[in-house]
């Protein structure tokens, strides 16, 4: 078993490895989309324009040699405009589905805040339930399916702020910022016209992600473990500066990839370490800030944080 465990930590570390190629200095942001991936969730990315946050989609998909499409996301997208359209065949008076790119294993959804709820609308079902639905007829989309995407944190002009209930469908939200002073230094003198996701190689495949994603399944939550995770979704119910706590279904995202971060080390056991790490990249975006909390300027992060030193952390 351990062996066992040691090949799935190594295919983690070959993913990690294969991002870090592409993007520099953000080890610690790639092992967080990696774990996501493993977990079989999706990633919001908030951040400026220009850090990275296409070509790490690309990335990862290329990484696992998987399919990738990227859809920018604009006030006036329907949702058939991702979710594809029954096309009618005039040779014979019938119709056929042709495919949106939703239809891919890795779906870029970029600047996923600019769409009208209606689109939200269709791009939910796709991530909630692997499928999309047109004309009354549902389809379903590749296995496996993962969603990575993005919005401008300072440019608010023609967007929609995302619903709860879609931001409760994301695993992590995390920001990548700005690259360290000589990575990014280092990137003008070696970068040239030549886009290094082209030329990167896979570093797995998918079916080894899929039964990565089976081997996270295996991973055990030892009873004092989860009853310390469970204690901290209880806290953010009940802080007083928030206004919304995490939800069942937050609750249950953030044991699964505290079982990512286990098998990705090569444990079969969840530890508390994994949870406390693993909190605030997989809770802050779940809950809300009460308006005074809001005027005071405090984060949610911040809220998330102190929660975790108020919470007795198991022996």
């Amino acid at each position: 078993m351990e062996a066992t465990n040691d090949r799935w930590a190594g295919k983690a570390r070959a993913i990690g490895d294969a991002l870090a190629g592409v993007i520099r200095g953000k080890r610690d942001k790639l092992e967080l989309v990696t774990l996501a991936v493993m977990a079989g969730g999706h990633v919001l990315i908030e951040d400026i324009p220009g850090v990275g946050k296409t070509t790490l989609a690309r990335a990862m998909a290329g990484a696992v040699d998987g399919s990738f499409r990227r859809i920018q996301f604009t006030p006036d997208l329907l949702p058939t405009d991702i979710t594809g359209v029954n096309v009618f065949r005039p040779q014979d008076g019938s119709f056929y589905f042709k495919e949106g790119p939703l239809f891919a294993n890795f779906v870029l959804a970029d600047e996923i805040n600019r769409a009208s709820p209606r689109t939200q609308s269709a791009l939910l079902e796709a991530m909630s339930e692997g499928q999309v639905t047109v004309d009354g007829t549902s389809h379903a989309l590749p296995e496996p399916f993962a969603v990575l995407a993005t919005q401008n944190p300072v440019e608010y002009h023609g967007t929609y702020p995302l619903p709860e209930a879609q931001l409760d469908r994301f695993m992590v939200q995390l920001a990548l910022g700005y690259p360290p002073a000589d990575d990014e230094r280092e990137l003008v003198v070696q970068r040239t016209r030549e886009d290094p996701v082209d030329a990167m190689e896979a570093a797995t495949t998918l079916e080894d992600l899929e039964q990565l994603r089976r081997a996270v399944d295996a991973v055990q939550l030892e009873s004092s473990v989860a009853d310390y995770l469970f204690r901290i979704v209880v806290a953010s119910r009940e802080h007083p500066q928030l206004q919304i706590g995490v939800s069942p279904r937050g609750t249950l995202l953030f044991g699964r990839i505290a079982r990512a971060r286990s098998l990705s080390q090569g444990r079969d056991y969840v530890l508390p370490e994994d949870v406390k790490e693993l909190a605030n990249p997989a809770l802050a975006h779940r809950v809300m800030l009460d308006t005074k909390a809001k005027y005071e300027g405090i984060q949610r992060s911040d809220v998330i944080g102190q929660i975790l030193d108020d919470t007795p952390v198991p022996r």
